[in-house]
């Protein structure tokens, strides 16, 4: 919600969040691309045979040797596809949640309580989910393809969707849909958290407005809280997407019983450290992102 709107409980404008959500995914993107690249890659390691070490130790020494082997430009592979579909996700995001919270405001002095925004949150993750899973099921293939034994296997964004499309159709780019409905299922309590924190700082200011610092660590403890409970999910449809094709064929409830048979419930939560190292910064340039697009589109 905008500054404006928490002040005066001005209805939410879905064709303005929709190009304020485009523009704060792709801060996002920009900002937390190199530590998603290190989190599928622990995610999607394989397990050591008895006796050897994993293949990364952990976040410090995963990032040592992307940089060794990959250079700079490793922590960036499989860009592309989020940049070009986070638009479109980010834009859908924002644009059901003000859609959502319209069905609840009769006028513009209708404020919304906390569960209405829960829901609202909720519909905008189901959605944006969907719109997802084909620029995460590349950008995952991209971030885990070796690149020191042989020819690369797919060569950037729109050759790995050519040959997911020639490979399984539209179902192989829509692989590991389940998983991330599941994975999004918690935007409620983002969107709660970051309205909650808004509108506290809100209270608290003597002039009534929000700082830009206000936005930025309302956002970034609103993507802590979000990723805190999409970790398990987020594994497991790490895990499904980077799979070959055949490997888990009940989909995530195959990827979850193995992950349980071979390593236990502490991997459910493999790769969090990276996850939560990403979460502040790229949550909060979302919301700052978004907070300045609204406040162009209002000049």
């Amino acid at each position: 919600m905008t500054e404006v709107e928490i002040a005066t409980g001005k209805k939410s404008n879905p064709v303005k969040s929709f190009i304020a959500g485009g523009v704060g995914g792709m801060c996002n993107v920009l900002v937390g691309h190199p530590l998603d690249t290190i989190k599928v890659r622990l995610q999607t390691m394989p397990t050591p045979l008895p006796g050897q070490p994993p293949r990364y130790k952990g976040v410090v020494d995963c990032a040592a040797r992307i940089f060794r082997q990959e250079g700079l430009r490793g922590f960036y592979r499989g860009i592309s596809a989020p940049l070009v579909g986070v638009t479109p996700i980010y834009a859908v995001d924002f644009a059901v949640y003000a859609a959502g919270k319209r069905l609840f405001q009769t006028d513009d002095h209708i404020r919304l309580t906390y569960p209405q925004t829960f829901v609202a949150g909720a519909m905008a993750g189901v959605c944006s989910a969907l719109v997802t899973v084909p620029t995460d099921r590349i950008k995952v293939l991209l971030q885990t393809q070796p690149v020191s034994s042989g020819p690369l296997l797919y060569n950037g964004t729109l050759d790995t969707a050519v040959k997911l499309y020639r490979q399984g159709g539209i179902r192989s780019l829509f692989k590991g849909t389940c998983a991330c409905i599941l994975r999004d299922s918690p935007t409620g309590f983002y969107f709660v958290t970051y309205e909650f924190l808004q509108e506290m700082a809100r209270k608290k200011s003597k002039s009534g407005k929000i700082s830009t610092t206000s936005t930025i660590l309302s956002g970034g403890t609103a993507g802590i809280v979000f990723w805190t409970l999409a970790v398990p999910f987020d594994v497991l449809k790490s895990r499904l997407q980077s799979a070959p094709e055949g490997t888990y064929k009940h989909g995530i409830r195959s990827v979850f019983r193995d992950l349980m048979a071979t390593e236990g419930p502490r991997a459910l939560f493999r790769g969090i450290l990276p996850i939560l190292l990403r979460a502040f910064p790229s949550t909060a340039a979302v919301f700052f992102g978004v907070e300045l697009t609204n406040d162009l589109l209002k000049a």
